[in-house]
């Protein structure tokens, strides 16, 4: 089963192996997050989907945050907890659990309609490794390296530090507010 990465816009990025959720623009890694999954006796279905519906403040075992999932014969979805401790372990009905503070986080940049790829067991999965406020070397860009947003970064400031203009960074990146960059956002460098 491939997953679908669509060229522009984000998707979601799901690996139930390593207990991990990556959102991505276009091809770009955004961020990685930890995450929990089903347990064996009800695992995380496999396959490509795309979130039907989202609330804020669901509360209970749901948390702060519910992207809803179009996974056919349940209701499963991306939500938050309220038991911190199950991020990184295979313990939930199906579900995939965030941090209370991650899927508030992510909540704002998924709209409805977000592709989401769960890799199944059986899939080799390569996803880049994530460390934020670094410099990465890349395939992609002119120079081909990409800076991790920190907090306190402005797009400006990227661009200073890295002697280019900020027209340049605009135009690299195709990024439509220059007011507006995500902390753990990767920016490529051209």
């Amino acid at each position: 089963m491939a997953p679908v990465k669509p060229e522009a816009g984000g998707h979601l990025a799901v690996n139930t192996v390593t207990r991990k959720l990556y959102y991505y623009n276009g091809k770009q890694l955004i961020k990685e997050y930890p995450v929990a999954v089903g347990k064996l006796s009800t695992p995380t279905p496999p396959g490509n989907y795309k979130v039907k519906n989202k609330i804020v403040n669901p509360g209970g075992m749901l948390g702060t945050r519910w992207m809803g999932l179009t996974i056919p014969g349940g209701n499963y979805g991306i939500h938050g907890n309220n038991n911190p401790s199950s991020i990184g372990q295979a313990v939930s009905h199906g579900c995939i659990r965030m941090h209370n503070y991650h899927v508030e986080e992510l909540f704002p940049q998924i709209p409805i309609g977000t592709p989401v790829h769960i890799y199944d067991r059986s899939e080799a999965v390569v996803i880049p490794a994530f460390k934020p406020g670094s410099v990465s070397n890349s395939t992609e860009g002119g120079s081909g390296k990409t800076y991790t947003v920190k907090p306190g970064d402005t797009l400006w400031k990227i661009a200073q530090s890295f002697n280019v203009t900020l027209e340049a960074l605009i135009a690299a990146n195709n990024i439509a507010d220059p007011n507006v960059i995500a902390i753990g956002q990767a920016i490529i460098i051209p």
